[in-house]
Parts: C-alpha cells; structure tokens; sequence
C-alpha cells in the first residue's frame, strides 16, 4: 500500500476518486493548504485516533519502513499557515474540515476554498487541539509567519474573517489580535487518517511535554497535536514555528522523528535556530527544488567546518599552546648552544620570553646550532619559533633609542660649547696678557697712575 510521497495542499473542487492510498484524494486543480479533502459520507465517527491493538512495530516509531527515505524536499510550496483550533484528535473525523456535523472546520475550508484566486499568500489549512478553558480554545486561530492569534471565531464570522485577513491581509476588527512569542510546535497525531500518525503522534508529544516542564521551558515553547499535515509514511512528522538566527520566523518540517529525537530539537533547533538535516522535510516559503539545495548547501559547509575543526589542533600545536610547552632553565642548559629559544615560544607570551632573554645577556640573541639537515636540534619538542629579539622590537622601543641617542647628542654638544667656553676665557685672562694697572706715589697730596 503506497501512501503519498510528500505534503501537498489539498482542494475542495473537482472531482474525487479513490486513491492508491485507500484515501479520496481530492483533485489537485486548485490548491488550498488544508487539512484535507472535501469528501461525501464521512458520516461514521473513527475510533478516534486510537490504534489498540496496532503494535509499535507496524505503525509506531519499530515499523520497517522508517528512515528509508529521503526527507528533504518533500514540502509542497505555501507561504502561510493558518491553525484553526476545534476539539481534541480523539474526536476529528479521516477529514475534519469535511464533516458534516462539524461546520466551523467545513465552512472555514469552504470560504478559503472560494476565494483562493483572490489571495496573495499561497495558504495552507490545518486544525490543531482547541479545548475551552485552555491556552487554546476552540475557535481560536493562529497564522504563520505572521505570529497572530484570534480569538474564538464562529462559524457566523469565517466568511467576514476570510476576506479581511486572509484575502486583504489586513485585521479581523470584531476580534483584537494578538502577538505570539515564543516557539510553536505541532506534531501530526490524525489517528484517524492514518494509524502511523495515531500511534507516534501522541507519544511524540507526551515527550515534548516532559522536556520542556524539565527544561523549564513552560511559556517559551508550546505543543500540540495536529491534523494530517502531508506524507504519512514521514510519521512522526513535526513543523516547529520559530524565529531563525536573523529574526525571520520560518515553519520547519520533521519526519521521522522519535522520542529520542525530542531533546536534540529542543537544544538545536529551538536553542540555538540549527536545522537537524537527517530529519529535516522542508520549510515555508521554499520550494522543493529550494529545500534539496538549502540542505546540500548546510551539508556542505557543515562538512567544511568539520574538516577546519579537525586540523585545528594541529594549527594551534604549530602556533603553540600554553598548555603545551615547558621552558626550564635546565632543560635549555645554556641558551646560546640551545634551540630552545627558538622552539619554545609561548602563544601570547613573547613578551616576557623576550624580556628574559635580555636579562640573560646578549649571548642569548645568538643563533641557535643547527644540524645536517638545517633544522634546529633541542631536547625539547618543537612548538614555534621563539621571536628573535628584532621581532620583539616595537615602536615605542623605537622612541625611546631615539630618546637616548637625542639626549647623548645634546650631552655632547654641551659638552663641546663648554670646553670653547673655557679655553677663551683662559686666553683673555692670563697675567701675560692681562693689564694691570700700577699706582705710583708722587707727592703726598695727590697720586699719579702710570
């Protein structure tokens, strides 16, 4: 029994005819996103979703087929996904939004139906859990990427609600809107539709539940169970509405995912907005040529990352790790007949290498011996080349030799100035050539100078 190959917006028009699925797949004239088919004589209510007696090897997360197929690209193009929230999985009929007796399902689909040539958003519809009293009540609508909510719609309201949010993209004025925040995940869990979804859907669930009350992610990331969302034999399939890396709130699509599967999204892809590609169908907004390269293109540069991570740690050993290196003063046993001043440098401590060799006196500026083949020879394991003491050189030790040599000049022009000085001033006033002036007496009442 083949079931359908991807996801893929479902009409209400044209006419039906059994499937290879045992479905009535609805005719694929015109596409609306939906939940599924409009169909004639659903009238039997199912065992609810409920599969007893199917065990977990045929239909559960044991069954053959799981993981056999290719994931990527199996999302039928759609640019915006309303959530209209009625009841429980226990009660939805094979094709809710058909039945007669349910009509907010049956004239919502109705409406998107008729005017599906009026809108600019390719839609999809599907019904989650709405339950009075709850986060969720039955009426309630959620639209993606948009991240609104309304309230309590009626099956009086659907054709009014229609036209102005989702054919005119403006706002439904009856009803305030309201912004979501947070994560969204909605798992498929239409037992009645297939037992594969009946069986992975609630168990899938039950185990998000249990991750995030343990993670404390209570009001950050909600769940709930879903209808048919497309590819049954993806079961357990799951879109998780989130903001990506740059903001942009994007819908992505999981297949066959399990109970162990549930921690790793919540860490990766909800913590940290990376896409689990071994489980990853597709997203809004992509086509599916779109999905096949974004994912090659990840795959890439994953593998890319990958290959630089791993020769890294030869990189670092090259460049020297701090952890990694040793330097003794009985190990280098004299640096100047020793390599390792040029083996040993430490990342970020040329500095203080530097330094040390100074205080060591010139002798450890010299070359270090090397062998036959040219390469330094040292007990100790070569890390780097320790930084030559021109290496070590920088512009302020620049300066300051300028500094010196300025001052040494000015101290020998002064000096030089001095020394004129002196020499000139002896000259002038030697006895031999000094004027003295002598005093004669002449008489006692007056003195003549000769």
């Amino acid at each position: 029994m083949e079931y359908a190959p991807r996801s893929s917006p479902i009409s209400f028009s044209g006419v039906l005819s059994t499937g290879d699925d045992g479905f009535l797949p609805a005719d694929q004239g015109s596409q609306i996103g939906s939940a599924g088919g409009s169909l004639q004589g659903e009238g039997i209510l199912s065992s609810g979703g409920d599969v007893a007696g199917n065990s977990d090897t045929e239909f559960g997360f044991q069954r053959p087929e799981l993981g056999k197929e290719p994931l990527a690209g199996t999302v039928q193009f759609y640019e915006r996904h309303v959530f209209l929230c009625y009841k429980t999985p226990h009660v939805w009929l094979s094709h809710v939004e058909a039945a007669e007796f349910d009509r907010l399902p049956r004239l919502f689909s109705a409406a998107l139906d008729a005017r599906i040539g009026e809108m600019t958003k390719r839609t999809r519809l599907t019904i989650c859990e709405g339950e009075d009293g709850t986060e969720t009540s039955n009426g309630d609508v959620l639209i993606f990427p948009d991240m609104i909510r309304y309230r309590r719609l009626t099956h009086f309201d659907v054709d009014h609600f229609v036209e102005e949010v989702l054919v005119k993209d403006g706002q439904w004025l009856p009803g305030a809107v309201e912004n979501l925040k947070g994560s969204f995940v909605f798992v498929c869990s239409h037992g009645s539709r297939d037992p594969r979804c009946g069986v992975c859907g609630p168990v899938l669930i039950k185990k998000f539940k249990e991750e995030i009350n343990l993670r404390g992610l209570h009001g950050q990331v909600s769940v709930s169970p879903c209808s048919h969302i497309g590819g049954h034999k993806y079961a357990g399939n799951v879109i998780i509405f989130s903001s990506s890396i740059n903001g942009e709130v994007t819908g992505q699509w999981y297949g066959y995912v399990t109970p162990d599967d549930i921690p790793l999204l919540l860490e990766q892809h909800i913590g940290k907005g990376e896409i689990l590609d071994h489980l990853w169908r597709g997203q809004m907004g992509l086509r599916e040529e779109e999905q096949r390269r974004a994912q090659e293109l990840r795959v890439q540069g994953n593998a890319e990352t990958e290959e630089l991570n791993s020769k890294s740690p030869k990189l670092e050993s090259e460049a020297g790790i701090e952890n990694d290196i040793s330097i003794s003063e009985d190990s280098c046993q004299g640096i100047a007949s020793s390599s390792c001043c040029q083996n040993g440098a430490v990342n970020g401590k040329s500095e203080n290498l530097c330094a040390n060799l100074e205080e060591r006196g010139s002798q450890a500026m010299l070359p270090c011996k090397r062998n036959s083949e040219n390469k330094p020879s040292c007990s100790i394991r070569k890390v780097s080349a320790l930084p030559s003491w021109f290496e070590c050189w920088e512009l302020e030790d620049s300066y300051a030799a300028l500094a010196v040599v300025a001052a040494i000049a000015s101290v020998a022009v002064a000096y030089s100035c001095y020394r004129q000085l002196s020499r000139s001033f002896i000259g002038i006033y030697t006895p031999t050539n000094m004027s003295v002036p002598l005093v004669v007496p002449v008489d006692m009442a007056t003195y003549t100078t000769v």
